[in-house]
């Protein structure tokens, strides 16, 4: 079984503690693609599978995609293009979505999650905006389904006390990058900033990497078991 994870840093697990290595873990017998990249949007994700081109045959892909489009919006520098209005990254995420459908037996469409830990914050709101955007995409679609991860985040997040941090500075992100390489020292770091599921209030500490690793888990059991319900 090959199963892809599309999606930008979040994915590719740097900076922060990497979910797809706690699923390497589990599932020692599926091959899992990274296909994660540092900065990413919907429209440059877009832009780099049609120069990919997607092996395809894929069993299983998830697409995780669109917290930069609001979040690099803080940055100082914006490493890819970002959607101008929701209109537009709902017509990327569109022309994205139909990209991986060719390529995969079955998608799961995963919404953006955090841009801070504080959960009434305006990036925050405009993340849910995008989130149903996503979701009434995924309405018209046959094998695909929507898994609002935000919502998630946001009941664990609802039970404790978080910090108002957000790394905003590149700089920032970049020493993270560098120096907070390890869990044992992202996770120390995490909690310094005041924080619960994250390094920096987007980039996953081990917390929130094993509740990222645990939500995808859920889906790739449910793949199995159908799957050997149709052998049967």
């Amino acid at each position: 079984m090959k199963i892809a994870l599309i999606g930008d840093s979040l994915t590719e697990g740097r900076p922060g503690v990497s979910f797809h290595t706690l699923l390497e873990d589990r599932f020692p017998n599926i091959t899992f693609v990274n296909l994660g990249k540092p900065g990413e949007t919907v429209k440059s994700l877009y832009t780099r599978l049609l120069d990919k081109n997607l092996e395809g045959n894929y069993d299983l892909s998830f697409l995780w995609i669109g917290v930069n489009d609001v979040y690099s919006k803080l940055l100082s520098v914006q490493a890819q293009p970002v959607a101008k209005d929701n209109d537009e990254f709902q017509a990327y995420y569109e022309k994205v979505l139909e990209l991986v459908i060719a390529s995969s037996k079955k998608v799961v469409t995963v919404t953006p999650a955090l841009v801070g830990e504080n959960i009434d914050n305006a990036p925050n709101k405009e993340i849910k905006e995008l989130n149903q955007l996503i979701q009434s995409l995924v309405l018209k679609q046959s094998n695909v389904s929507f898994l609002d991860i935000q919502s998630v985040f946001f009941n664990n997040l609802s039970t404790v006390n978080s910090s108002d941090y957000i790394s905003t500075k590149v700089l920032s992100v970049m020493v993270d990058v560098l120096f907070y390489n390890k869990p044992s020292r992202i996770d120390k770091k995490s909690k310094k900033r005041g924080l619960q599921l994250t390094l920096d209030g987007i980039h996953l500490n081990s917390t929130g990497a094993q509740l990222v690793a645990d939500i995808y888990t859920s889906e790739i059991e449910q793949l199995l078991k159908n799957s050997q319900q149709e052998v049967q």
